[in-house]
């Protein structure tokens, strides 16, 4: 079978089977088309005849290109499903994917704030402004909660059990888990949700999100990242931040607190404790500057 009747069939396969969405597919259709122009270029015209020696050659080929192994893994992920596909509807026996390893991530450590930096951009918040206790708050929650940016605009207000000290929300996979509260960020919300949030016309729909915008609606993700940079750029932070920062923030300081790993998995919501694991480099990192500092054989 050609790549062009391969790929409009896939597309088909894609949009009616698998009801991905437009986003999904192209994306689909953009890795494989990466095989099939390589494989073209070496006068392989029929998909069925690539081979596990084929992918490796091409998979060099990337490498080449200095292409990062994550773009290498989503790829390979693409390509993978696309040959997935022909086994299916058998118009190939043999899957060439079967004998390819998924290249091996590189595990970037996260940028973090010290927590002076933290309050230097907590405190620039001017509380005079239209939203400044609102900001404060949702900067306050990203930090002591340890929030993805997702978890923090849906945030609901009749998930905060402010008297009881703790927050419920819903994490990847639909997963629920509990963050208890500190007293400081307790006051934020009570005095927000009370003072500001009460007085606003509520669009109807958002009733129960916690941080609303101009129009009484839920936040967007793009507005979180623009309240955070605009909040560090006043604060003086030449550091690349991103609402993340504060969640990496969150986890190195708990962990350079003496905070169980284990613990910190939870709060964060990770599947898996190996996720979680990267902040043990960065408390040796913090370790080895303590020492470095402190010892007195400078």
């Amino acid at each position: 079978m050609n790549w062009k009747s391969a790929l409009k069939e896939y597309r088909n396969y894609l949009v009616l089977e698998r009801a991905l969405s437009d986003n999904s597919v192209e994306a689909y259709l953009r890795d494989v088309n990466k095989l099939s122009l390589f494989c073209v270029q070496q006068d392989l015209k029929d998909c069925t005849r690539v081979t596990t020696e084929t992918l490796r050659h091409f998979i060099e080929e990337l490498h080449k290109q200095k292409m990062g192994s994550k773009s290498q893994a989503r790829i390979l992920s693409g390509i993978k499903s696309f040959f997935h596909y022909l086994c299916v509807e058998n118009i190939t026996d043999t899957n060439p994917c079967d004998h390819i390893d998924r290249p091996r991530s590189e595990r970037k450590l996260p940028d973090t704030l010290n927590p002076k930096e933290i309050n230097q951009i907590i405190d620039s918040v001017d509380l005079s402004s239209r939203h400044g206790e609102r900001n404060r708050t949702l900067l306050e929650t990203l930090y002591s909660c340890g929030l993805r940016v997702t978890e923090l605009i849906e945030l609901k207000c009749s998930k905060l059990f402010l008297d009881d000290g703790f927050l419920t929300v819903i994490g990847k996979g639909n997963k629920e888990r509990l963050v208890p509260l500190n007293k400081t960020l307790v006051k934020y919300l009570k005095n927000y949700i009370q003072l500001v949030r009460s007085h606003q016309n509520i669009a109807t729909g958002h009733e129960d999100f916690v941080f609303l915008n101009n129009r009484g609606q839920q936040l967007t993700r793009m507005m979180i990242f623009t309240i955070v940079k605009k909040q560090a750029k006043i604060a003086g932070i030449k550091k690349s931040i991103s609402p993340h920062t504060f969640r990496h923030s969150f986890a190195t300081h708990l962990l350079q607190g003496g905070a169980d790993l284990r613990a910190i998995q939870t709060m964060l919501g990770h599947e898996s404790i190996s996720t979680t694991e990267i902040y043990m480099h960065i408390d040796r990192d913090f370790i080895r500057e303590e020492i470095i500092q402190h010892h007195p054989r400078k």
